[in-house]
């Protein structure tokens, strides 16, 4: 059985680790690579297809028109998921932020535990390798707080970009599109908590990483960042409020069909 990594790409030509990606593919043979182009401007698609036409396991798969980062990782995971019948499959980002060595512990994680999702964590151990910067400690900080509320699971970072799935649970949470081009983890920790219940924990592992790096030409800037409080506001009117005002509608509607009946009588 295979197990496979997506890895969304946008205007990633400086930062393409080719060579490690290469060494990671010799050494773990039952892994294959999807790269997914979410409409470069620079050359980014050119050198993954030049990339793919020297290694076996990797996939190229191209969105001509930029997506965000949500719907990259949705069209990959869905392209490898129909076309193999996998161990596992998550996604990790372009440039190694997460390493190999977290990413494929995270895959131990869930295939010896049989679990149905596992992801990182650069909160769970203080003594773990995490650089990061003022502007964006101080901004994880505040959107962490608010998605603590909205999600409802004891999770301490939803955020971080190594995550692994049961192929199962990842057709179910990548069926359908995400509000948010950034914060899609938070949705998907909802779809799970949808599914599951109050059992959602019992399913899921939260798995500190051993080194995390901020990688130069990250492309979520202080613009998006400010956006995300309206972002996350809007995830949890959409699944938290909404849901319960379309399930008392319908309550709301009988109660008064049955007081007009008793005082027609």
């Amino acid at each position: 059985m295979k197990n496979a990594i997506i890895v969304p790409c946008y205007n990633e030509a400086n930062r393409l680790k080719f060579d490690e990606f290469s060494t990671f593919l010799k050494t773990n043979p039952h892994f294959l690579i999807c790269f997914v182009n979410d409409g470069s401007k620079d050359n980014t698609l050119q050198q993954l297809q030049t990339f793919e036409a020297h290694q076996d396991r990797v996939f190229v798969y191209d969105m001509p028109q930029n997506g965000g980062k949500a719907e990259a990782v949705r069209n990959g995971t869905n392209f490898i998921n129909s076309k193999y019948n996998l161990e596992s499959i998550g996604f990790m980002d372009a440039d190694l932020a997460t390493g190999f060595d977290d990413y494929t512990m995270l895959v131990d994680e869930l295939i010896d535990n049989d679990l149905k999702m596992v992801f990182g964590s650069r909160k769970m151990e203080s003594d773990a390798n995490v650089e990061r910067s003022a502007f964006r400690k101080l901004a994880s900080w505040g959107v962490g707080l608010m998605i603590k509320l909205i999600i409802g699971l004891p999770i301490k970072d939803t955020q971080c970009g190594a995550k692994v799935f049961n192929p199962g649970i990842a057709r179910y949470i990548f069926n359908k599109s995400f509000m948010s081009r950034w914060l899609f983890d938070v949705e998907m920790f909802i779809r799970i908590r949808s599914l599951y219940k109050g059992q959602s924990m019992d399913f899921i592992k939260e798995v500190a990483v051993t080194e995390w790096e901020e990688v130069e030409g990250s492309h979520i800037t202080w613009q998006d960042s400010i956006k995300f409080p309206k972002e996350l506001l809007e995830i949890a009117f959409t699944y938290n409020v909404k849901p319960k005002f379309n399930i008392m509608i319908p309550v709301l509607k009988t109660s008064r069909n049955i007081g007009s009946a008793q005082k027609a009588a």
